[in-house]
């Protein structure tokens, strides 16, 4: 049976590190590290996108995980009505944002957006080594 945490967080700039803490304590207290790195980037990269142009003032945005045997699924939901593809278009060089749709899709094995009745869904899975597979390894 998959396991699923999520949490609703204010349209503020410190929820952005407060997302990657809640990510980071989920995914260790299911036993499932060795992807961390890439879904706390991830996380980081949809929660400002969420904040900066999806939650309007006075509303929030949710983080959802979902672990579904091996598979780590993340999403940030906002209200925003700013329609979202997952192909951005490629960054100006010398800008210094426009980058993190493009770097999630790097990190991430698949990513999408399913729109909703009210705002979009930006989601992210990653395929991991479940904490069973890890212990039957042996170090070279």
């Amino acid at each position: 049976m998959p396991l699923s945490r999520n949490r609703r967080f204010p349209r503020s700039r410190a929820s952005v590190r407060d997302a990657r803490v809640f990510v980071r304590q989920v995914l260790t207290d299911w036993g499932h590290t060795d992807r961390l790195d890439d879904v706390t980037l991830c996380v980081s990269e949809l929660a400002t996108n969420a904040l900066l142009h999806g939650a309007p003032p006075g509303r929030e945005y949710c983080v959802s995980l979902t672990l579904d045997g091996s598979v780590i699924r993340l999403a940030v939901r906002d209200s925003g009505e700013r329609h979202l593809g997952i192909d951005p278009p490629e960054a100006d060089l010398e800008a210094c944002s426009g980058r993190g749709l493009r770097l999630a899709r790097e990190v991430a094995d698949d990513m999408g957006v399913t729109q909703d009745v009210v705002g979009k869904s930006v989601w992210v899975v990653f395929k991991t080594v479940s904490p069973s597979e890890r212990a039957g390894e042996t170090a070279c």
